[in-house]
């Protein structure tokens, strides 16, 4: 009668030996103080260069005030604007080669900036005074946006007309996840797609306002 042991659990045993031994995943790390970060932690913005930096509660905490002169914390904020008035024409006053948007005020171009994705990244463009005053005066919630570091997101490709008060870091998400998608001229398939999941991912979380 033979005697061998069965391979099957030496072979399970070994399986979970490797399944345990694997690298564990890298954690990233605040950019101040280099404290362990979870995954979902605190985003602040370098003025100078509007840089995202990633940052501890403890760290994030010194930037609150919005007199901060070197970096700002950016809110975690998401709200989707149900009443937002912006009408074709207003829209088209704004002069942007395509319908998704993010405008927020830059206290060092002392103004709002318009930033849409493209195949380089976010690419800035100058909003026409009269247009920005317009769009305030229908829709007064503008005033509230905490400078440099909160924004009005727009996006109306095709039949959507979505309207969002987030954080910076959110719309630069956005255009990094459509830079790794881009495909051509027109962006390709795989960009409409990214587009579709990131609002609807978007909208899911928000609160209305």
């Amino acid at each position: 009668m033979s005697t061998d042991i069965p391979d099957a659990p030496r072979l399970s045993a070994l399986a979970s030996l490797r399944r345990f031994a694997q690298p564990r995943p890298r954690r990233e790390h605040c950019d101040l103080c280099d404290a362990e970060l979870a995954e979902r932690h605190a985003h602040l913005l370098e003025l100078a260069n509007r840089r995202l930096v990633c940052a501890c509660d403890a760290c994030a905490i010194l930037f609150d005030n919005p007199a901060s002169t070197k970096y700002r914390r950016v809110p975690h904020r998401v709200q989707l604007l149900v009443d937002f008035r912006l009408p074709e024409e207003t829209w088209s006053a704004l002069h942007l080669p395509i319908d998704l948007a993010f405008f927020l005020h830059s206290t060092k171009a002392e103004r709002v900036l318009a930033l849409y994705p493209s195949p380089g990244g976010a690419t800035e463009s100058l909003v026409p005074l009269e247009a920005w005053q317009l769009l305030v005066e229908e829709n007064p919630i503008l005033r509230e946006l905490q400078p440099d570091v909160e924004a009005l997101l727009v996006n109306r490709i095709g039949e959507a007309r979505d309207h969002y008060r987030v954080g910076v870091d959110k719309c630069y998400e956005l255009v990094g996840l459509l830079r790794t998608h881009w495909r051509g001229l027109s962006g390709g398939p795989a960009v409409w797609e990214a587009i579709r999941r990131f609002f609807a991912d978007l909208r899911g979380g928000a609160g209305h306002a």
